[in-house]
């Protein structure tokens, strides 16, 4: 599950109570199924803490006004994961959202989008979690929610009016690689848990490409998760299929996008070790999703911006370690990789910050994370970096610096303000 995104929804990902070991044989070609299928749906991204043992849990989230909630352990420990769960209990948890002992997960834990997940991979995925991952012995931290909050029984309301179950049905008049695509994006990647917008219930406002806003983007835990329709200025319509596989790949297409944040986790953990076969399927069926348009998106988001043309005239610009001189900013802060003029590195590895889907969107939220958090984003062999400036930069040298960035580089409606970095920090 992708990290980030549990952090918004109602309270979360709430410990799985460990409870029954599978039974001692099992098949080796459907472990490593579904040890594939576990990387398919990123369970390591949520299920792993910082510096922890792999699917044991702890990793705390914070959830705005709510407290922070710890993930579970799904290790096949008896004591503290999930080894004494049944293929019914992890089954019923995975598509159902409900715990061994019968209670409600928080949708936090994208149950809704599992749901469409068929039997044999179900059971792949039991196979690999009760026969392929270590055991580990660790109970996380109890959340820190209130009690109030913490209640159980609403969620079955919310699962009536808003869980859809039943299995992805594969539709005839499309191809097996559009189908296959469909599944994947469907059901295990869950792309709607970032790309969909939500009602009133935090509920996804629809689950596939009949549903009107299908992907068409939303804001989850401080980040923009892009409308990814094929609508060419407020989605990605403009993406050719290569464009759309190289970034899944690799997280970088010089000239127009970078991931960074959620998605970087996602590629990383996820995407970047998908078969060809599949990442091509996942293109195939997102470019064919319906354009879903914006008000606010006059042009595509890589399509703004040029290199500064006073970008020589910072030459002997006397930097500063303080202040707001958002020039001075620029210089002291980003020149070294990204250039004066903003064209970053023929290779791309430092990407020119024009025709940059980040700087040139309409709402600059993204644009400020990066600043404040940087970039951390391994795909394959290439381990991309840039710094956090979260603890050099004041809220106000941030705004200062962001609104330079779009000015220069990128989309010049987009501003911000220091209060708007004080809420992202």
């Amino acid at each position: 599950m992708r990290k980030s995104t549990l952090t918004f929804l109602l309270a979360g990902c709430l410990a799985l109570p460990g409870l029954a070991r599978a039974a001692d044989s099992a098949d080796p070609a459907q472990v490593k199924r579904g040890e594939y299928l576990a990387v398919a749906g990123d369970c390591m991204a949520c299920h792993t803490a910082k510096g922890g043992k792999p699917f044991a849990g702890g990793l705390g989230m914070p959830v705005p006004m709510l407290g922070k909630i710890y993930t579970s352990n799904i290790t096949p420990d008896p004591d503290t994961g999930i080894g004494n769960w049944t293929f019914d209990d992890f089954e019923r948890a995975v598509r159902h959202g409900v715990s061994k002992n019968g209670d409600n997960l928080y949708p936090a834990m994208p149950y809704v989008s599992y749901a469409k997940i068929n039997d044999d991979d179900v059971q792949a995925l039991y196979a690999y979690f009760m026969h392929g991952v270590e055991p580990v012995k660790q109970a996380p931290p109890k959340n820190e929610i209130p009690a109030l909050l913490s209640m159980r029984w609403p969620l079955k309301i919310w699962n009536w009016l808003f869980l859809k179950d039943g299995v992805y049905q594969p539709k005839p008049a499309q191809s097996a690689e559009w189908n296959r695509g469909a599944y994947l994006v469907q059901g295990l990647a869950h792309c709607s848990t970032c790309h969909t917008p939500r009602g009133i219930a935090m509920q996804e406002k629809s689950l596939d490409e009949t549903g009107g806003s299908f992907l068409s983007g939303s804001v989850l835990a401080g980040w923009d998760g892009y409308n990814i329709t094929s609508d060419p200025n407020a989605g990605i319509g403009g993406w050719t299929q290569q464009q759309l596989v190289q970034y899944l790949r690799t997280g970088s297409v010089p000239g127009l996008a970078q991931a960074a944040g959620p998605m970087a986790e996602a590629i990383e953990h996820s995407f970047s070790k998908m078969t060809e076969a599949d990442i091509g399927a996942i293109s195939t069926y997102i470019r064919t999703v319906p354009a879903v348009a914006s008000g606010d998106a006059k042009q595509s988001r890589s399509s703004w911006g040029k290199p500064a043309e006073d970008g020589l005239k910072l030459r002997g610009v006397a930097l500063a370690s303080s202040g707001i001189d958002p020039a001075r900013l620029y210089l002291g802060n980003c020149a070294t990789c990204h250039q004066m003029q903003g064209k970053g590195t023929p290779d791309g590895y430092y990407p020119p910050l024009f025709h940059n889907s980040t700087v040139g969107a309409p709402n600059p939220t993204n644009l400020v994370q990066v600043i404040l958090n940087g970039v951390q984003r391994k795909a394959g062999s290439e381990d991309v970096g840039m710094p956090a400036f979260r603890h050099e930069l004041s809220d106000a040298q941030i705004a200062a610096l962001t609104n330079y960035l779009t000015g220069q580089f990128g989309n010049p409606a987009a501003k911000v303000t220091e209060q708007d970095v004080a809420k992202l920090r």
